[in-house]
């Protein structure tokens, strides 16, 4: 880590996991700045645009790959990375160069939030689509996602200079690395997961992470060496437990999904919050450090929401906002305790 996380984020703070339902980029910018201001989360909006989509705004422009107009791939035989040059296309990146205006016009200081698909899961989509063998897909997987990272930290660094980045990779398909059939040995999954959190860091990236919306190895992910992981705040963890235990002590931070995105919510936030602080609980006792988990902690929805009403967005982020305060005075609480 070149920077200490904890001089750039802050703990029991809320932020969003970045795709979003709105058609118009603009009022997507002004939701997450004026729902998540301390830490906001640049929006993916695949309603808008399939371009939009986690795979189709990556793949866009590659050669020999065709995003079809519902954002699916369809990758030839000759298909190659994308230039390292290339700038972001605005129909795939619509949401993300809105709330780079955004936070340029009003001189943003606060640390915000860039997400991109991770090279990983769009290996695994590249070789599903074109039938290539998986030594051409995960190297070109790769190369496009540098040239889309570098991209994207080098516009951020340059429209909003006073603002620290955090990158976080997308990987939902890290839920599939136990499965006998996966294509990688695990020790190349690492190279491509810590590769691409070494192209953000290079690119001016204050924090780098990596996001997975399901059941991860964690203890496999953080051999990567990410700043910060974002995960489900459910059992499946203790698995995992010893290496987050050694995460924690060296600085690493977790944003915790506590608000679920697949199911109906209620109106209050103490179903969440009791659920979080079982799992801690249970963490404490397999090893981790309760202070640390308090003090190196976000507070995010499980996964995206996309597929939400625009209406639900300050509903969900208000049910991450009241678990997340009662986090804020928790880390507080335990800071003063500890210098005392």
């Amino acid at each position: 880590m070149t920077v200490d996380p904890r001089t750039v984020l802050v703990p029991g703070v809320p932020a969003g996991i970045g795709s979003l339902p709105h058609l118009d980029p603009g009022d997507a910018a002004a939701s997450v700045l004026d729902l998540t201001p301390e830490l906001a989360a640049a929006p993916q909006l695949p309603q808008r645009s399939p371009y939009e989509g986690m795979l189709a705004q990556v793949a866009l422009g590659m050669p020999g790959v065709t995003v079809e107009r519902d954002g699916s791939l369809d990758v030839g035989r000759r298909f190659g990375p994308v230039d390292r040059g290339a700038p972001l296309d605005v129909d795939a990146w619509g949401g993300t160069l809105a709330f780079l205006d955004a936070c340029s016009a009003v001189d943003r200081r606060a640390p915000i939030k860039l997400q991109i698909t991770g090279p990983l899961t769009f290996g695994l989509s590249l070789l599903a689509a074109g039938g290539a063998k998986p030594s051409k897909a995960f190297s070109v997987a790769a190369a496009t996602v540098d040239a889309r990272v570098r991209a994207l930290v080098d516009l951020a660094r340059h429209r909003v200079p006073k603002a620290p980045v955090l990158l976080v990779l997308d990987e939902p398909w890290l839920v599939a690395t136990d499965d006998p059939s996966f294509p990688l040995p695990l020790e190349q999954v690492i190279d491509l997961l810590s590769g691409a959190l070494a192209s953000a860091t290079a690119s001016g990236a204050s924090v780098t992470g990596i996001h997975c919306c399901g059941p991860a190895d964690w203890t496999l992910v953080l051999h990567a060496g990410p700043d910060l992981v974002s995960t489900p705040a459910t059992l499946h963890l203790l698995q995992d437990a010893a290496s987050i235990a050694v995460f924690l002590e060296r600085g690493g931070w977790i944003a915790w999904g506590v608000v679920p995105t697949d199911r109906p919510l209620g109106s209050r936030s103490d179903p969440y919050w009791r659920n979080l602080n079982e799992v801690w609980a249970d963490l404490t006792r397999a090893g981790c450090d309760p202070v640390a988990i308090r003090t190196s902690a976000l507070l995010t929805p499980t996964c995206g929401l996309a597929f939400h009403r625009p209406e639900q967005v300050p509903e969900v982020m208000g049910l991450v906002r009241a678990v997340a305060d009662r986090v804020h005075d928790q880390a507080i609480a335990v800071r003063m305790s500890a210098g005392a």
